[in-house]
């Protein structure tokens, strides 16, 4: 079970290794004066002590290709509350470890480490925390191990690059907590723009053996056209809002997790206002397999996971009126991976094949199997139907006017013709489940029968399956 990084971190580098340049802690901008000055590849061994750089906020250290960044036990670069940014500019192949990094003032949707997405950095046995803005920016091939992301004002990491050309992410065996201590979805409502890790446009990300905890909103966000990945082995619990919102994107895997507590406090709230939206620890949202995008699975695969005492189980579902170049969509930049440009996506061609099916992004072959989803209302402090429940739901399609999937054209596809399978899960609670639309409310029975069709073979409360 993945556990504790941060404060547990191994004690590495206690000396400096022949060859390496050492860095004065007594010294501000040590570390930047001498990586500028130093050849491409050069290793840097910071000593204990705090060292620090220029005082304005745009002192930083600018790495060059394959530069080594090590911290002994008790080193920590300090951006006091003045600079922006840690390690920035698009060197490749840099490695981080063992430092921690900490009150930078990064700016919304900026980073303090890896600031401008250089590719395959290696960042490992490092502790990043308090600091403003994300704790880490993500670029091509780019490896977190074992490092500790806490208590960041916005996210632990955001895998974001303007151009799209994030590959090959790896995040493992570290601590994602406390993220968001800003409460950006406070400071700008309906900005998704809050949680653990989010991710924009990702090929291809394996999140395996990490605990993901205590965020202030989701605990991993992937947000638009990412595709391919897997995310397995991690113990995700006590989250604001979902452990796992996968978001207009496409082929994932999320096995061998163990899913706890989530989305406690986004429910309670939800139910609240009296919305009746399905919260969810998973929430697929315009998202499925598909085949015709390359990745490991043709599929949205869920299985073997176990999740426990979450608000409510895996909500699947697909807003009729968001499309490509739809004024719903609110990616509004962003069309699927099988159109590409927007302006294709327009009346009268988007009523017939293959602009029908392809501007969409759909909720479509998504499988959940052998899962157990165990539930007890006084653990989650939910006294009404809002909670405990499992949906697979749409929309009534109203907008825009030119719209091809108007009326019910929707909720029937995402229930009966996109191949969404629950089946072979076990049950313990008194769960209940919402299909077609958000007003109907199942019971077990019910979700197994006509027209439905969902959890064959699925155990409720030990009682023997249906198959």
């Amino acid at each position: 079970m993945p556990g504790p990084v941060c404060d547990h971190q191994p004690a590495l580098d206690a000396t400096a290794p022949p060859g390496a340049v050492v860095i004065d802690p007594a010294i501000p901008g040590d570390l930047y004066q001498k990586s500028l000055q130093s050849p491409p590849g050069t290793t840097f061994w910071l000593p204990p002590g705090t060292h620090t750089l220029a005082t304005d906020p745009f002192g930083q250290v600018i790495p060059k290709d394959g530069d080594v960044y090590l911290g002994a036990p008790g080193a920590v670069l300090d951006g006091q509350g003045i600079n922006r940014a840690a390690f920035t500019q698009q060197a490749k192949d840099v490695v981080i470890r063992g430092l921690t990094v900490q009150n930078f003032v990064a700016p919304r949707d900026q980073g303090v480490v890896n600031h401008d997405s250089g590719e395959h950095w290696v960042i490992e046995n490092t502790t990043v925390q308090n600091n403003k803005g994300a704790g880490l920016m993500a670029g091509a091939r780019q490896e977190v191990r074992h490092s500790c992301l806490r208590n960041n004002g916005q996210y632990g990491m955001n895998a974001y690059r303007p151009d799209n050309a994030i590959t090959g992410l790896i995040v493992e065996d570290s601590e994602i907590a406390g993220n968001n201590t800003d409460d950006w979805e406070t400071l700008s409502p309906g900005c998704g723009c809050s949680g653990g890790i989010k991710f924009w446009a990702v090929e291809g990300a394996d999140v395996r053996g990490n605990w993901i905890h205590h965020n202030h909103g989701a605990g991993l966000w992937a947000d638009t056209n990412d595709n391919d990945f897997l995310v397995e082995g991690n113990l995700i619990e006590d989250n604001d809002s979902e452990a796992l919102f996968y978001e207009i994107s496409y082929n994932l895997v999320f096995r061998d997790n163990v899913v706890r507590r989530n989305a406690l406090v986004s429910g309670k709230r939800r139910a609240d206002r009296g919305d009746n939206f399905p919260t969810a620890s998973m929430y697929i949202s315009e998202s499925g397999g598909e085949p015709r995008v390359p990745a490991r699975t043709h599929l949205i695969d869920v299985y073997d996971n176990t999740f426990e005492d979450n608000w409510s189980g895996i909500t699947a579902w697909e807003n009729a009126d968001r499309f490509c170049n739809s004024p719903a969509n609110t990616s509004s930049n962003s069309c699927t991976k099988l159109v590409g440009v927007p302006a294709q996506c327009v009346a009268p061609g988007i009523a017939s094949p293959p602009l029908y099916d392809d501007c969409r992004w759909k909720t479509q072959l998504v499988e959940v199997h052998d899962n157990t989803f165990s539930f007890d209302p006084a653990h989650v402090g939910c006294t009404n139907a809002m909670c405990g429940r499992m949906a697979l739901v749409a929309n009534y399609g109203t907008f825009p006017d030119w719209s091809p999937y108007k009326g019910t054209i929707v909720q029937d596809a995402i229930t009966h013709d996109q191949n969404n399978y629950w089946f072979s899960n076990a049950y313990i609670g008194p769960w209940t489940f919402v299909a077609g639309d958000t007003s109907r409310a199942l019971t077990a029975d019910q979700w197994q029968s006509i027209p439905w069709y969902q959890d064959n073979c699925a155990t409720f409360d030990g009682v023997m399956p249906r198959c």
